[in-house]
């Protein structure tokens, strides 16, 4: 059996590849998809595909429209999410990944530090598991394939 793992949260770190290496360490099953990394493309997807805006509001706009729906379908189709509240950006995209995947019933796995404990409160209670690293997320995944 396959999971697809989809990894929401911030862009700006190098986690999901640290992720991804420590998942083939432990030989699990996993194909991992998530918000598109290069930062440049994510923000210029609407106009490579409709054409140029006419302002920096109808470009995030354009742009929005696509990346919300790669989002939609990913996390639609996975089994699992991991969303990642990092200390050093705000998380606006990671906190709502983590509700939509709540609201359409899938599993999610919310790594957050212990100083984010307080704000993350209620988003964590309605995770199936919290943790702290993204380590910690993967060992919760491989107990899953465990005789």
């Amino acid at each position: 059996m396959e999971l697809l793992v989809y990894l929401a949260g911030e862009i700006h770190s190098p986690w999901r590849e640290a992720l991804k290496e420590m998942a083939k360490q432990y030989e699990l099953p996993l194909v991992f998809k998530g918000p598109m990394e290069d930062h440049d493309r994510s923000d210029n997807i609407g106009e490579e595909i409709i054409g140029k805006q006419p302002n920096a509001i109808l470009k995030d706009e354009a742009a929005s429209a696509i990346n919300n729906l790669r989002t939609q379908i990913w996390l639609n189709k996975a089994d699992v999410v991991i969303a990642l509240f990092g200390e050093n950006y705000k998380q606006w995209n990671t906190a709502m990944d983590a509700s939509t995947a709540i609201a359409l019933g899938k599993p999610l796995i919310l790594i957050r530090p212990e100083k984010l404990h307080h704000p993350l409160k209620e988003l964590s209670n309605k995770a199936q598991v919290t943790v702290e690293t993204p380590e910690q997320a993967l060992k919760a995944l491989s107990y899953i394939f465990e005789s």
